[in-house]
C-alpha cells in the first residue's frame, strides 16, 4: 500500500508538471490572442482612439468601475450614459461621477426587452448567462423605450460589455433598425453562450450592411464603424 502510494503521488507530480509545461509550450489560441492585445495595448489605445467631441454621445453598457467612461471623458469631454444594472456597482459609480454632470448612470441594463431577472454577481464577470453563490435581481430596459422615451436619434459610440446578453441585444437592434444611428461599436464577444459562434457570424454579417470592422481580436473585443 506504501509503494502504490507514493508511486501514484510521483504519477501525479509528473502529471501536474507536464501540464504545466504543456501550456507553457503550447498556448491557446485565445492566450495567443489575448498577448497580442496586450502587446498593442488595445485598452489604452484601440478602446480609446475615436473621433468624439463634447457633443458626442456614448453608452457604455456595462460600466462595472466605470474607468473606460473615465478614460474616454478625460479625453473627449463628452455625454455618457452608463447603463449597470448590479446596485452595489451603480451605486459606486455615482459616488465616483457624483461631480460630473455629463455622466449619468443608469441602474438598470438594456436588452430586448423590460424584465427583471437574476444575475450572477462576481465583479467584472457577472452574467445573466450564469449560476453562481451570490445572486442578485435586476432590472432590464427595453433599449427600444430608452431611445424613443429620451429621444436620442444618435449615438457616437456603444461599448457593449454584458456578459453574454450581448447576442439577444444586438439582434434586437439590428431588428428594429436603429443599428445604423450607431457610428462606432465596441463589443466585447462572450463565448459561453449556446450558439455564440453562430450568432457572432450572424451579426457580424448584419453589422456590414452598414459598418466596417476597424480592429477584431476574436471575443476579446472589436469595433465597427459606420460607413
Amino acid at each position: 500500500m506504501i509503494i502504490a502510494k507514493f508511486v501514484s503521488d510521483i504519477c501525479l507530480k509528473i502529471s501536474n508538471f507536464l501540464l504545466i509545461v504543456s501550456r507553457k509550450v503550447f498556448k491557446s489560441d485565445m492566450d495567443i490572442l489575448h498577448q497580442k492585445w496586450v502587446l498593442d495595448q488595445g485598452d489604452k489605445t484601440l478602446r480609446i482612439n475615436y473621433n468624439l467631441d463634447e457633443n458626442s454621445i456614448i453608452f457604455d453598457l456595462g460600466g462595472y468601475e466605470g474607468q473606460w467612461a473615465s478614460d474616454i471623458f478625460s479625453k473627449y469631454c463628452c455625454t455618457i450614459h452608463i447603463f449597470e444594472p448590479i446596485e452595489e456597482f451603480a451605486n459606486n459609480l455615482q459616488r465616483r461621477f457624483k461631480n460630473n454632470r455629463r455622466i449619468i448612470v443608469h441602474n438598470f441594463g438594456l436588452a430586448n426587452e423590460t424584465k427583471k431577472i437574476q444575475i450572477s454577481v462576481n465583479k467584472d464577470s457577472s452574467s445573466i448567462h450564469k449560476k453562481g453563490m451570490k445572486m442578485q435581481s435586476i432590472f432590464l430596459y427595453n433599449v427600444y423605450d430608452f431611445l424613443n422615451e429620451n429621444n436620442i436619434q444618435k449615438i457616437d459610440l456603444m461599448k457593449i460589455n454584458i456578459e453574454g446578453a450581448e447576442y439577444d441585444l444586438l439582434e434586437f437592434l439590428i431588428k428594429i433598425g436603429y443599428i445604423p444611428n450607431i457610428i462606432n461599436i465596441q463589443i466585447q464577444f462572450h463565448d459561453f453562450i449556446p450558439n455564440a459562434y453562430e450568432r457572432r457570424n450572424k451579426i457580424q454579417e448584419s453589422l456590414r450592411s452598414s459598418h466596417k470592422l476597424t480592429y477584431e481580436y476574436p471575443f476579446i473585443w472589436e469595433n465597427w464603424e459606420k460607413i
